[in-house]
């Protein structure tokens, strides 16, 4: 089994960020394979090796997986560790996955992920607020039920990697999802601190190709305070 993991930019990419950090942190060996985004729409380089012109996409002996849920449904068929083994964590994990990656249309609007900068954000509209809410509910659901320290228990899974990328946002736009003794501002300091999302953010503050289109959403979103990325 030989996969490879094609992946688009370390700065931007929340999408590639999940089943990157996933497969990392399961120690589930891959070829990975960057793509970076070169202009607003790089769908018909990206139709070379992906049925929907986007990343993230896994290849497994000439099988195109597509979709970060969809790799990691895949995964989950060959792999053990990519949800949770107690059957009301794994149903709380499953749940909370397809609500990340159908919903919370307002965060990724308005808080585009940009892993080397900070952000004094505008005035959060009411849709914002909300999902900023509701991403605190689920942190605390989580962290309450199932122990931690991890979102649904002892272990690392999908759930956490889903997350992953709001994580980056929270602390990029200082968003508020609950205390760091054991809360959910806990929870982001603790993966942010893993050793695989350590990786994936040393390479996206390494990166000095710019996209415009990201970086002038970035500055629609508020006042950037500090950039820590490679000038």
């Amino acid at each position: 089994m030989a996969y490879t993991l094609i992946t688009a930019n370390r700065n931007y990419s929340s999408w590639s960020l999940r089943p990157w950090v996933l497969m990392r942190a399961l120690g589930i060996p891959f070829d990975d394979r960057l793509e970076p985004f070169t202009k607003p729409s790089n769908y018909d380089e990206f139709r070379a090796f992906s049925p929907t012109g986007q990343v993230p996409v896994l290849l497994d002996d000439g099988v195109a997986v597509w979709d970060s849920l969809g790799i990691a449904l895949y995964l989950a068929d060959r792999h053990e560790g990519v949800w949770p083994t107690d059957p009301a964590a794994r149903a709380f994990a499953q749940c909370a996955v397809t609500e990340m990656h159908g919903g919370f249309s307002a965060l990724r609007n308005d808080c585009p992920m940009n892993v080397g900068v900070r952000v004094r954000p505008s005035p959060m509209r009411a849709a914002l607020v909300r999902d900023v809410a509701r991403v605190r509910e689920i942190f605390e659901e989580g962290l309450t039920r199932f122990g931690g320290p991890w979102l649904a228990g002892a272990a690392f899974t999908a759930l956490d990697a889903f997350f992953a990328p709001v994580a980056f946002r929270i602390r990029t736009y200082d968003l508020d999802v609950g205390p760091n003794d054991g809360g959910g501002q806990a929870w982001v300091d603790r993966v942010i601190a893993h050793p695989a999302m350590q990786e994936w953010e040393a390479a996206a503050l390494a990166e000095t190709w710019r996209e415009v289109s990201h970086e002038e959403e970035l500055a629609a979103c508020g006042a950037i305070t500090a950039d820590y990325r490679t000038a």
